[in-house]
């Protein structure tokens, strides 16, 4: 084996990128040792646009994961990998219907929910309508999540062992606090991200507890 496939991987992320916040999650409780090496999207312009990043990313975001001697991009794509090449802990379940229930909701929240109130969105989207248009698109992707769990959850997502599924639920339910997105009636969802809110793998990958947390944000 090649000394960068043995080396520690490296994640870029932002603390408060929902995308890397999942992949944090899911290599803590795979327990990976892994370097953090920061992207500010906001410092000069966002230091993801900068032509040495876009070498590492060509869509100019975050996360990417350099691991096995590889660079991989897209969040749940990274998930998958590390599920797969390290089956150990695992964060998919056996059964065939139940691993398409994780399925479903990873996609409905990183393809249908948080794309539209990402960043680059909200730019142009503009200052006085952003929290309109986030709330907007949250609330209907958590209408959607709820029916879902009525039927999948357990103690978690996906009946009672943490799945990739809660990766990408508490990152989300975070943003719609930030959003002031009513929770109101969604039962299921605060349930299983009050359980989860004192894992320790969890706590770790909590914005934060990030090496770039702005110190007033950090709690």
């Amino acid at each position: 084996m090649s000394l960068s496939a043995m080396s520690k991987p490296i994640l870029y992320s932002y603390w408060r990128s929902s995308c890397s916040w999942r992949v944090r999650i899911a290599l803590n409780l795979k327990e990976i040792p892994y370097d953090i090496k920061p992207i500010s999207l906001i410092k000069s312009g966002g230091e993801q646009h900068c032509n040495e990043y876009r070498e590492v990313n060509p869509m100019e975001q975050v996360p990417a994961l350099q691991i096995d001697g590889h660079t991989l991009i897209e969040s749940v794509s990274i998930m998958y990998y590390l599920e797969e090449t390290r089956p150990q802990r695992p964060l998919m379940p056996q059964d065939v219907l139940k691993r398409a229930k994780v399925r479903e909701i990873c996609e409905v929240i990183a393809s249908g929910v948080q794309p539209l109130q990402n960043l680059i969105v909200l730019i142009h989207v503009g200052e006085e309508k952003k929290k309109e248009w986030a709330q907007h698109w949250i609330t209907r992707g958590f209408r959607a999540i709820e029916k879902l769990l009525s039927t999948s959850a357990g103690k978690f997502c996906v009946g009672d062992e943490i799945t990739l599924a809660d990766c990408c639920l508490v990152p989300q339910v975070f943003n719609a606090r930030r959003f002031h997105v009513d929770l109101r009636p969604y039962p299921i969802i605060l349930r299983i991200d009050r359980e989860l809110e004192g894992h320790p793998a969890f706590r770790a990958a909590h914005p934060s507890n990030q090496p770039d947390c702005p110190p007033e944000a950090a709690k």
